[in-house]
């Protein structure tokens, strides 16, 4: 009987929403074993989060951080996320049509060819629909290969990369970007044809704040990076462009908050904590839209879930 009060409510729901987009932002809460949340927004600004999580996390070290979801041409969500502090040479992978049924879980051993490497951190999903392609980018340490700091070897992090088109074939992992200082945590944005900049955060011991370069391709070559604009231990960046500005959202983790810039070139930045609402609890996610109808069926599974006691999507 509840299934079928479910459907209703879906089927009801689903026809009052028609095409109108919402903003999502995947989330996961600590300590990363429950698995994927989600938090949405009307206008990029106020945030809300659902009342469950949708996928647990299966493979791996069984945790699911960084959640990072983008969408196909094909309309298809494709999720991959940190399966594992250390020890992990590959990340998670799910995709769905709907955000509430999720294929089966796969590890995708990225970095099986480095016998060296220490872990695969914050896998980030870009479509390039140029191309019809996705890239994903995370780092990874590989000990006395790069030049460092003052930090540990095992946390000289760089940026690699492997594009595919269906998830099952991957390209070769590749270096993407080597800025000279230990980097985790980069974001592809697209301004244009031939216009890319990467948000992503400088690790070095005591910077651990955001930068930002610049490429006319989203592989690169970027070119050298920006003085941060966050303060110290800021990390996780997400970007949302509302009207002419964009929005960089970012987690200040030794103050258990959500921060947020603006900008219009990637130049100069304001301070946006103040226009921002983000759930306490909300850690490193990506922003992407959907129809609004997905969202009602995303609130009307949670409903569900609730009602049953079931707070975890199987």
């Amino acid at each position: 009987m509840k299934r079928i009060l479910y459907i209703a409510l879906c089927t009801l729901l689903l026809a009052s929403c028609g095409k109108k987009e919402v903003y999502l932002f995947t989330s996961f809460n600590e300590p990363a074993t429950d698995g994927l949340r989600l938090l949405y927004s009307e206008d990029g600004l106020k945030w809300t989060a659902f009342g469950c999580t949708f996928l647990s996390p299966a493979v791996g070290s069984g945790v699911m951080r960084d959640p990072s979801i983008a969408r196909g041409g094909d309309g298809v969500f494709h999720a991959v996320w940190t399966s594992g502090w250390r020890g992990d040479k590959g990340f998670g992978y799910a995709c769905s049509k709907n955000l509430t049924e999720w294929s089966s879980q796969r590890y995708v051993e990225v970095m099986a060819g480095e016998p060296e490497a220490v872990n695969v951190w914050a896998p980030e999903l870009f479509y390039d629909d140029e191309a019809d392609s996705f890239i994903i980018v995370w780092a990874t340490t590989i000990p006395f290969r790069f030049e460092k700091g003052i930090e540990e070897e095992n946390n000289n992090h760089r940026l690699y990369y492997a594009t595919t088109k269906d998830f099952v074939t991957f390209s070769e992992a590749q270096l993407f970007l080597d800025p000279g200082f230990s980097v985790i945590d980069a974001v592809i944005v697209k301004r244009a044809k031939n216009d890319y900049v990467l948000v992503m955060k400088d690790n070095t011991r005591p910077n651990r704040n955001l930068r930002v370069a610049f490429a006319a391709s989203p592989l690169g070559p970027y070119g050298a990076a920006s003085e941060t604009f966050t303060t110290q231990f800021t990390e996780g960046p997400s970007v949302v462009k509302l009207g002419s500005s964009y929005y960089i959202y970012y987690d200040a983790y030794r103050d258990h908050a959500y921060g947020a810039v603006k900008t219009c070139d990637f130049g100069t930045f304001t301070d946006a904590a103040a226009e921002i609402s983000v759930p306490k609890g909300h850690k490193h996610g990506a922003i992407f839209k959907a129809e609004k109808a997905i969202v009602a069926q995303l609130e009307a599974f949670c409903a569900e879930r609730q009602a049953e006691n079931k707070p975890i999507a199987e």
